[in-house]
């Protein structure tokens, strides 16, 4: 009996550019024939393992390698064992690679490199989160400097503060709360590099750019919910996605859902100042 073809299956194009697509798959029996994509393929397996030829050599995924192919370079892929394996797969736009890393990723298109891994993981978070395209094009901007380190074999350069240009994005992100701005909008605003950007704010403030913005929508929100408007009007009014995704970072941040605190704020036996005597 053959095994089913596929098991489960996602794909979906988001709003962050730089990715041309978004791919999940759990595959059991299913064996790709050579082929070959205009895009680069950023590539991790988190259950089981795959084999690939590239280029006439074989390579494997599993566990925390990174697999990272480039275009119009012909590959084919099958798992390895009978159980199938579950992958997650990001289409890089290549215009945010140099043509010269072609030929360095035909070479070495795996790595065992946990910290790549992790941004990986990561980026595939925040993209699972419709309202996170700052968190997504910052992590996506990371892991094209890892990228590029790897690929040249070189340690990454200091990196320096920058506190005047921290404070400037932080000014930047003030003024467009609600509306927002993504991350190669507010590059050319400061005239910097992106990567550079999220490091300076992240090593100023402590926190990186993305969750500054969110910390400052919900304080956007507490007092609207307080004064009685609906939760799904706060989301519009703040810059959130949907109502879903103020609820999830309101209990976050707050420890409460939007409902339950704007009630609160209704309650009669919630704490008053006591009168002078």
């Amino acid at each position: 009996m053959v095994a089913a073809a596929v098991e489960q299956v996602r794909a979906w194009q988001p709003r962050v550019p730089g990715i041309v697509e978004v791919f999940h798959a759990h595959f059991v029996g299913h064996v790709y024939p050579m082929h070959a994509h205009d895009s680069w393929t950023l590539l991790i397996v988190d259950e089981g393992a795959v084999r690939y030829d590239l280029d006439r050599h074989e390579h494997g995924v599993l566990g925390s390698v990174v697999s990272l192919l480039p275009p119009y370079v012909p590959h084919n892929g099958q798992a390895v064992t009978a159980s199938g394996f579950r992958k997650r797969v990001l289409y890089l736009d290549q215009a945010d690679f140099s043509e010269a890393m072609i030929g360095c990723a035909v070479d070495t298109p795996t790595f065992t490199d946990p910290l790549l891994h992790r941004r990986v993981r990561q980026l595939h978070t925040a993209l699972a989160d419709a309202g996170a395209e700052l968190e997504s094009a910052s992590r996506l901007a990371l892991i094209h400097e890892r990228l590029r380190d790897l690929l040249r074999g070189t340690e990454p350069p200091a990196r320096r503060a920058d506190p005047v240009l921290a404070h400037q994005l932080r000014a930047l992100l003030d003024s467009r709360t609600a509306e927002g701005i993504g991350l190669a909008e507010a590059a050319v605003v400061l005239h910097a590099d992106s990567t550079h950007l999220i490091r300076a704010f992240s090593r100023e403030f402590g926190m990186p750019p993305h969750q500054y913005l969110i910390s400052r929508r919900v304080d956007l929100a507490r007092p609207l919910l307080l004064d009685g408007v609906p939760a799904r009007d706060v989301a519009a009014a703040t810059g959130f996605h949907d109502q879903p995704h103020l609820i999830r970072h309101f209990k976050r941040i707050v420890g409460t859902t939007p409902g339950q605190y704007a009630r609160s704020g209704r309650s009669p036996d919630r704490i008053r100042p006591r009168s002078p005597r």
